[in-house]
C-alpha cells in the first residue's frame, strides 16, 4: 500500500520543542510538502523541520504577547480550531493533541487519526494542577466563573471527539484516559527519543540530581527541589515556565535552575548526573528515556507513562531506577536515600537497552504503517475503532 499521498497535519501550538513537538517533528520530515495547521506559532523556536513546513495559524496569531501569553485564552480555542478550513484534497488527517487540535473539522469522508497526548488535562483529570496549584489563573477574570467553563469545555471536547475516527494512545496509561473520557478505544504508539543523539559516553558521574522539564505546576519540580533542600543535594533544574519565580524563591544554596540549555548541554548533564529526578505524573515522559538512553537512573515519581518505561529495582532484581509511591518530599526523600544505599541497583547497560525500545525509528514506522491501515480502509463504512 503506497504511502498516503496528501496529508494534513494538526498541532495545538508551536511554542517551543517539547515532547509532543518532537513527535510532530517526525511526521514533517516524512510529509515535507504536507500543510500545518496550528492555533499560535513562535517563530524561530521550533527544529529546522517544523519551520520548514507551510504552517497555517489561527486568529489567535494576532494577539499581542500570544507566544508567551497564549493559556489565558483558553476560551476561544475552541472557536479557534474549529474556523480552519482543511483542504478538502487530502487522504488522511493527523492531529497531535492535548488539547484543542483533535476537534478540528476534517473533510467530509476523510479520516482523522489523533494522536492524543492526553485528552484535555484543564477539562478532565488535572484541573487543580493547571488553575489551583499555579497561582496565576486564579488573578485572571476568568477565575470566577472557572468551574463553568471547564465543565462547557468538557461537554464540547466529549462532542466534538466524535470527529476523530481513530485515536492513537502514547502509552497505555493515556488510552486508559481515552476509554475513560470518551468511551473508545486506541492504538497504542510510544513516542519517539532520539537514542542515536542521546547515548552514553565515557566520562563518570557526578555527585548532583538532575530535572529537566517544562516549569509548570503539574511537573511538581517544587518536590524535588523540597527534597533536595532538606537532604543538601546537589540538584541542577534545566528548564523554563511559568513556575519560574517561585521555585526560583524556594530554591536553597545547592539547587541551581539553569534555564533551558542546547541540547547538546542537556545531553551532557544526562551523562554526568547521579540519577534523573522526575516527581510529576506524566502521560508518557520522554525526559526518563533520554536520560536512560544515556545510562542514568530515574527516580519517578510511581504512576502514569513512567511505570511503561523505566524498570524499577527490587531486591536483588536491577533495574533502571527507582519509584516513590506518594507523589511528597517525604517519599522522594526516601527514593534518593535508599538509591544512594546500593547505587548498584540500577544498571547503566540496562538502561540503555531500555531505551532503545522507543527508538525514532520504531515510532515512525508503526505510525505510519497505521496511517497506511486507515487510508486502506477510507473507502469502507466509516466506523469508529
Amino acid at each position: 500500500m503506497p504511502l498516503p499521498v496528501q496529508i494534513a497535519l494538526v498541532h495545538d501550538w508551536l511554542t517551543g520543542m517539547r515532547g509532543g513537538e518532537k513527535c510532530l517533528e517526525v511526521l514533517c520530515r516524512r510529509f515535507p510538502s504536507a500543510r500545518l495547521f496550528t492555533l499560535v506559532h513562535a517563530r524561530g523556536r521550533m527544529s529546522a523541520d517544523i519551520e520548514r513546513m507551510r504552517i497555517t495559524t489561527s486568529f489567535l496569531q494576532r494577539f499581542p504577547g500570544v507566544a508567551r501569553h497564549y493559556r489565558y485564552l483558553l476560551p476561544l480555542m475552541p472557536s479557534a480550531v474549529e474556523r480552519f478550513e482543511l483542504p478538502g484534497d487530502v487522504d488522511v488527517v493527523l492531529s497531535f493533541s492535548h488539547a484543542v487540535a483533535k476537534s478540528i473539522k476534517p473533510p467530509p469522508g476523510v479520516p482523522h487519526v489523533c494522536y492524543c497526548f492526553t485528552p484535555m488535562r484543564y477539562a478532565w483529570h488535572r484541573r487543580d494542577d493547571y488553575f489551583v496549584a499555579s497561582g496565576r489563573i486564579s488573578q485572571a477574570p476568568i477565575n470566577a466563573a472557572r468551574g463553568l467553563l471547564l465543565d462547557w469545555l468538557q461537554q464540547w471536547d466529549l462532542q466534538t471527539s466524535r470527529r476523530v475516527t481513530h485515536f492513537v494512545a502514547v502509552s497505555r496509561t493515556v488510552a486508559a484516559r481515552i476509554a475513560d473520557s470518551y468511551g473508545r478505544t486506541s492504538r497504542v504508539v510510544y513516542p519517539p527519543v532520539d537514542t542515536e543523539f542521546y547515548r552514553p559516553a565515557e566520562v563518570g558521574r557526578d555527585d548532583y540530581y538532575l530535572c529537566v522539564s517544562a516549569l509548570v505546576p503539574y511537573k511538581r519540580i517544587d518536590l524535588a527541589i523540597e527534597a533536595c533542600n532538606r537532604l543538601g543535594r546537589r540538584l541542577v533544574v534545566i528548564g523554563a515556565g511559568p513556575e519560574r519565580a517561585r521555585l526560583g524563591r524556594l530554591a536553597g544554596r545547592t539547587v541551581e535552575l539553569t534555564g533551558w540549555l542546547s541540547d547538546e548541554q542537556i545531553r551532557d548533564h544526562f551523562r554526568r548526573c547521579s540519577a534523573l529526578l522526575f516527581p510529576g505524573h506524566e502521560d508518557f515522559g520522554i525526559v526518563p528515556v533520554e536520560a536512560q538512553a544515556c545510562g542514568a537512573p530515574v527516580i519517578a515519581f510511581g504512576q502514569g507513562g513512567v511505570t511503561e518505561t523505566v524498570l524499577s529495582a527490587a531486591g536483588d532484581r536491577r533495574g533502571t531506577g527507582l519509584f516513590f509511591s506518594r507523589q511528597t518530599a517525604d517519599s522522594l526523600c526516601g527514593a534518593i536515600e535508599q538509591f544512594e544505599a546500593n547505587r548498584q541497583c540500577c544498571d547503566s547497560r540496562l538502561a540503555r537497552r531500555q531505551a532503545e525500545r522507543f527508538a525514532t525509528e520504531r515510532f515512525e514506522r508503526e505510525l505510519i504503517d497505521y496511517l497506511q491501515e486507515v487510508v486502506s480502509q477510507a473507502s469502507a463504512p466509516s466506523r469508529m475503532s
